[in-house]
Formats: structure tokens, C-alpha cells, sequence
């Protein structure tokens, strides 16, 4: 059912805030596995006032039996409300978890041999590194080539400044959350992970899917559809400017 639910444009969408005692009694869990039996797509989070947040979308009888189990909950949740409201279909590919934490990331702007932006993500203590030449996208519309480089220390992520080629400037940070249904780093092994970015620039669902292997593996880098994507936009172009030092990679160059 799920896999049919895949292919199909979804019939519904909703967003929906559960209140209550719904935090810490395994909502989330349940609410994924229930999802899954129905095929829905979307996701469930734990939202800072206690609060559970689900986005469902697919067939109208999975949502609708979605939401009819959320009016419940699992065992040992005591639920006050469910508020709902229609919303436009994201485009989800599964049902997953969000809200857990999975570390930080950058992207730093360089200015070497050649110009590219350096996306880097928190892995199991290290930084996971793709030179995306064009820089990343708020346009679902637009792939990136994102060519898989080495791994870089944490300790980098905060570096700035003039270089013997060039410069670097953190044009973004912040933290980001794994999803999809595989682990990490299993998922960055098999070759499709799916990701969202809290950054001061980029924001929302994220993915990363492997074109090509070899030394260096080539992948494109695609922003899902979803409240926080930009269509028609170009966020590299419309915010050059560094969250670190304020200044553009131009700008440090001369002055260095």
C-alpha cells in the first residue's frame, strides 16, 4: 500500500498539533508505525511547548485513518486536542521521525582553484564534505552537483578569513535533524539520505543523492518541496554575506 501511495498524487494533506500528555509516552513512534500500516507519507516531530506535530498526506482513507488514530494515541498518552488544517502536499517519499537531533552543519564559501561552496555535515564526530560548485538551492527545481570530498574536523567549521588561493568565508550554519528510514550513516552508504537543515539561510527538507561513484563520488542536492522552500529564488545570489563576519568572500579578500 505504502509503495502504491508513493506513486500516487495525494488525494489529501493535512497538518495537525496534538495537545495533551503526548510528549514521552512513545507518540512519535506509534505515530510513524500507524502511518506505515496506513501508507501515509510525511512526518511527525515533538514540537518546545509539549505539543506533537504531524504532517499527513496520500490517499484521503490513510489520512483519515491517521487522524483518527491520532485522537487517541498510543497507550499512556492522554490526549486534550487535535487541531487540523489543510495544507499542500509536500511530496514525501515515506513516513519519518523528526525533531532528533543529529548534530551541526556549515557551508563555507571558497575561493580557490575554483569558486564553490563546501557542504558539511555532522557524522558520527566528523564533518561529511561535498564541494557543491553552484552553492545550494531554496528551489526544489534546481539540482546541484554536490561532488564528494574528504572529511574535515569539527573544529574547522568555524574558520574564516584570506587564504594563500583565495578565502573562505561560513556562509551558513546551524543545526540538522536526519531523516528518511534508513540511519545514518547508512543512508550516506547506500546513497540517498534525507535531511533538514536549521540554518539562518537554509531551512526546511534536504536531500542528497548519489549520481556517480568512484574516488570521488558525484551527488545532487535537491531541497524538498515543503513550507519552507523558495521557488523562482536564488538564495546564493540574494545573501552573499558571511553569519560570522558580515562580509562577502569579496569583500574579505580585498580587505585581506
Amino acid at each position: 500500500m505504502a509503495g502504491s501511495a508513493k506513486k500516487a498524487k495525494a488525494e489529501a494533506a493535512v497538518r495537525a498539533t496534538v495537545r495533551g500528555r503526548v510528549q514521552e509516552v512513545g507518540f512519535r513512534e506509534a505515530t510513524l508505525g500507524r502511518a506505515r500500516e496506513l501508507g501515509a507519507l510525511g512526518w511527525v516531530r515533538n514540537a518546545e511547548d509539549g505539543s506533537v506535530l504531524i504532517h499527513a498526506e496520500g490517499s484521503q482513507a490513510a489520512v483519515d485513518g491517521l487522524l483518527a488514530f491520532l485522537g487517541d494515541g498510543p497507550p499512556g498518552a492522554a490526549v486534550d486536542e487535535v487541531a487540523v488544517e489543510p495544507v499542500k502536499a509536500e511530496g514525501h517519499e515515506q513516513f519519518a521521525v523528526r525533531g532528533v537531533d543529529a548534530g551541526v552543519f556549515v557551508v563555507q564559501e571558497h575561493a580557490a582553484t575554483a569558486h564553490h561552496f563546501d557542504l558539511r555535515l555532522e557524522v558520527d564526530g566528523t564533518m561529511r564534505s561535498w564541494a557543491v560548485p553552484k552553492g545550494p538551492s531554496m528551489d526544489p527545481a534546481v539540482k546541484r552537483l554536490a561532488v564528494e570530498v574528504g572529511d574535515h574536523d569539527v573544529s574547522h567549521n568555524e574558520f574564516e578569513g584570506p587564504t594563500a588561493g583565495g578565502g573562505v568565508i561560513v556562509w551558513d550554519r546551524g543545526g540538522y535533524e536526519q531523516g528518511g528510514r534508513v540511519a545514518w550513516p547508512q543512508a550516506l552508504e547506500r546513497g540517498h539520505a534525507v535531511f533538514v537543515l536549521h540554518g539562518e539561510k537554509l531551512r526546511g527538507g534536504f536531500a542528497l543523492q548519489r549520481t556517480r561513484p568512484g574516488e570521488k563520488p558525484q551527488w545532487l542536492l535537491i531541497k524538498r518541496r515543503d513550507d519552507e522552500a523558495q521557488p523562482g529564488t536564488d538564495v546564493v545570489a540574494e545573501q552573499p554575506h558571511s553569519v560570522l563576519g558580515g562580509s562577502t568572500l569579496e569583500e574579505l579578500i580585498a580587505a585581506g
